[in-house]
C-alpha cells in the first residue's frame, strides 16, 4: 500500500465513521430473515477494494448458509482505483458469491442508490430478481464524466436515469426510500423463502375436472364468442388481477396503464399472491394492444419472466388475451417467430408448476406463445385460432367476408379444446358474461385450484405428463 493510499483511507475513515465501504448486517423485514450488504458511500465514494469485497463475500455466503432473503443497497463509484485490477476481479469474486445464493434459490432483492455505477453495476448490483431504484439516482455503467472524456461526447440528460431504465425493463420499480420498506415487505410475502407451507405445496388430491359447455342456451356460435372477445367492455388482464391477485410487484417494464397517455405494455410480469398462492404472473393486456401490439420484446420480457420463477421456484400464471402479434418489417427482423418459439420452448420446459388462462381472444402466434401449461383454464366463450378468422378468411376466399364462417370451421372454441384434450376447465360466463364479479371469481378459482393440483407432483413427473399431455393432441 502506497503512503499515498494509506492517507486516504484513514481520511475517508475519520469524514465517514467507518472502516471500510461496505458494510454488512442481518435481521427481520416483516418477520422475514434478511442479510443485508450496503455501500458507504461517504468512504471513497463507495468504491470497493479487496477488503470491502472479502466482508461482502462473506456476508452473502452467510446469508447463504443461513437461508436468507439478501438485500443490497449499493451506492458505489464502481472498483477501487487506487488497487488497480486486484480491485477489478474483486466484481467476480462477489458475484460468484451472489450467484451461490441464486443457485439455492434464495431471493436477492437489490436498491440502486446514487449513485451506482462502474464495477459494482456490472456485476453484483444487476443480478438481483427484483430491482429497486432510487428516484433520481445517477445508475449508469460510466460516470457521465468519464463517458464524455473517453468518447467526446456527452450522454443524454436521462440516459442514466432510473425512470428510463425502468421504461426499458432494467429496473423493476422506482421507489422513494420512505417506501422501500413496503415495497420489500410486498415482494417478501411473495417470495420470502420463510414463508411456511403455502397454499400450492399443500394441495392434495386429482386435477380439478374439466366443465364442458353444452348446456342449452351455453354453447354459443363461434362468431359470437369472437365478437364478444371483442368488445370494448369485455374485462380482461388489469380487471382479473384485480379480482384474483393481492401484493402484485410488477417486473422489468411491465405497466398496467392509466388513461390514453399512458397505454401501459402489451406484455405485463409480475409477482403476486393468487387467492394467497405465491407464483410469477405472464399477461397480455388487451387494453394495451389496443395501441401496441405484442412484439419481440413482450416475448423475451416474458422469457425473463419464466426464468425469475425458476430461479425463485414459483408457479407460473400465464394469461392469454390478444388480437395477435406486430405484423411489421421490423418484427420480422427482430425475429419475432424465433421469439415466440423460444417463449414456448421456455415453458415447455420449465420444472415449475404452470397454469394458462384463456381468458379472451387468442389469435395466433402470440397466444400460442403462452398456452403450455400443465393444466389450462377458459372462459366459456374465448377462443384459440392459428390467427383471426379474418385472415383465414382471405386464405381461404381471398376476403374477409367469410370470417363469421370460418371461426364456425375452424375449432376454434373453449369448448372445442376441451374436446381436443387442450384445456382443461371451462368456466362457464354466467348470464352477465365472464366480467361480473362471480365470473372472474369463478375464474380464479379454477386457477388456484388447479395450481394446487399440479404443485403436489414432484418436477420430473410434471415435465412427464406436460410432454403426454401435448403428445396427445395429436392423436
Amino acid at each position: 500500500m502506497s503512503a499515498a493510499y494509506g492517507r486516504d483511507l484513514s481520511r475517508a475513515a475519520a469524514r465517514s465513521g467507518r472502516d471500510e465501504s461496505i458494510r454488512t448486517g442481518a435481521g427481520r423485514v416483516a418477520g422475514h430473515r434478511v442479510a443485508v450488504v450496503a455501500s458507504e458511500y461517504d468512504f471513497l465514494g463507495g468504491s470497493v477494494g479487496r477488503a470491502a469485497a472479502r466482508r461482502a463475500t462473506a456476508a452473502i455466503e452467510r446469508a447463504t448458509a443461513e437461508k436468507r432473503v439478501l438485500l443490497a443497497l449499493p451506492a458505489s463509484g464502481g472498483t477501487r482505483i487506487q488497487e488497480g485490477t486486484p480491485a477489478f476481479l474483486q466484481m467476480l469474486t462477489i458475484s460468484a458469491a451472489i450467484a451461490g445464493h441464486r443457485a439455492a434459490s434464495l431471493p436477492y432483492l437489490v436498491y440502486l442508490r446514487h449513485p451506482t455505477t462502474g464495477g459494482v453495476l456490472a456485476s453484483w448490483a444487476s443480478l438481483g430478481h427484483v430491482t429497486f431504484a432510487e428516484p433520481g439516482a445517477l445508475v449508469g455503467f460510466l460516470g457521465p464524466r468519464v463517458v464524455e472524456a473517453l468518447t467526446g461526447a456527452a450522454l443524454a440528460r436521462d440516459a442514466q436515469s432510473p425512470r428510463a431504465l425502468r421504461h426499458a425493463g432494467v429496473v423493476d420499480a422506482v421507489v422513494a426510500p420512505a417506501d422501500l420498506r413496503e415495497a420489500v415487505q410486498r415482494v417478501l410475502r411473495v417470495v420470502a423463502v420463510d414463508r411456511g407451507p403455502t397454499t400450492a405445496e399443500s394441495g392434495t388430491g386429482a386435477p380439478p375436472a374439466g366443465v364442458e359447455p353444452g348446456e342449452p342456451g351455453h354453447t354459443g356460435d363461434p362468431w359470437a364468442s369472437v365478437l364478444a372477445t371483442r368488445a370494448p367492455d369485455r374485462p380482461g388482464l388489469r380487471e382479473f388481477l384485480a379480482a384474483s391477485t393481492s401484493d402484485l410487484t410488477l417486473l422489468g417494464a411491465s405497466e398496467l396503464g392509466q388513461g390514453p397517455d399512458m397505454p401501459g405494455t402489451p406484455m405485463v410480469t409480475a409477482l403476486a399472491l393468487l387467492r394467497g398462492i405465491p407464483c410469477v404472473v405472464i399477461g397480455q393486456d388487451r387494453e394495451a394492444q389496443r395501441h401496441q401490439p405484442i412484439g419481440v420484446r413482450d416475448l423475451h420480457a416474458a422469457q425473463h419472466a419464466v426464468q425469475r420463477a425458476v430461479d425463485l421456484r414459483l408457479p407460473i400464471v400465464t394469461v392469454i388475451d390478444t388480437p395477435g402479434a406486430e405484423l411489421s418489417a421490423e418484427a420480422e427482423r427482430a425475429g419475432l417467430a424465433a421469439a415466440i418459439a423460444h417463449c414456448l420452448a421456455a415453458l415447455l420446459s420449465t420444472p415449475v408448476p404452470t397454469v394458462s388462462v384463456l381468458l379472451g381472444q387468442g389469435a395466433g402466434g402470440a397466444a400460442l406463445a403462452l398456452l403450455p401449461a400443465d393444466a389450462v383454464v377458459a372462459a366459456e366463450d374465448a377462443w384459440l385460432a392459428p390467427l383471426p378468422p379474418e385472415g383465414a378468411s382471405t386464405i381461404m376466399h381471398r376476403t374477409v367476408d367469410h370470417a363469421a364462417e370460418m371461426a364456425r370451421e375452424l375449432r376454434i372454441t373453449a369448448g372445442d379444446l376441451y374436446r381436443l384434450g387442450a384445456v382443461d376447465v371451462v368456466v362457464a360466463r354466467g348470464p352477465a358474461g365472464v366480467g361480473t364479479t362471480a365470473g372472474l371469481a369463478g375464474l380464479a378459482g379454477a386457477v388456484a385450484r388447479c395450481l394446487r393440483a399440479v404443485a403436489v407432483r414432484d418436477a420430473a413427473t410434471r415435465l412427464a405428463a406436460r410432454r403426454d399431455r401435448h403428445r396427445r393432441l395429436s392423436s
